[in-house]
């Protein structure tokens, strides 16, 4: 089970997912995700990875899902504190990565 959790700075909304992401928690994560695009409309889009501690594919396919709809809205996604197997598929996918693994929520 995967929980996201926000936060807002000016106009960058963080969110901080935790747990495991495989398909079913990434469904919920997508609702939850696009509802803060749309009711929030940030400039940006954090995604901070620090809490998670399993994702198959189905997490790759949230985040470029979010970025397709972030970009939508005039928007963009980043990602921070992924760990070192999800960076090298964002790599290849050329989504940004800031930060190293195990980061800190405020």
């Amino acid at each position: 089970m995967a929980n996201v959790s926000f936060s807002a700075a000016g106009d960058t909304l963080y969110a901080y997912l935790s747990g495991e992401i495989d398909h079913d928690a990434a469904q919920d994560l997508r609702l939850a995700l696009d509802d803060a695009l749309v009711s929030r409309s940030p400039r940006t889009l954090v995604l901070d990875f620090a809490g998670v501690g399993f994702m198959d594919s189905s997490g790759v396919g949230l985040i470029l899902g979010r970025q397709r709809r972030a970009q939508a809205l005039g928007g963009s996604v980043r990602v921070q504190h992924a760990p070192r197997q999800l960076r090298r598929v964002l790599d290849l996918a050329r989504i940004p990565c800031t930060a190293q693994e195990g980061g800190n929520q405020p």
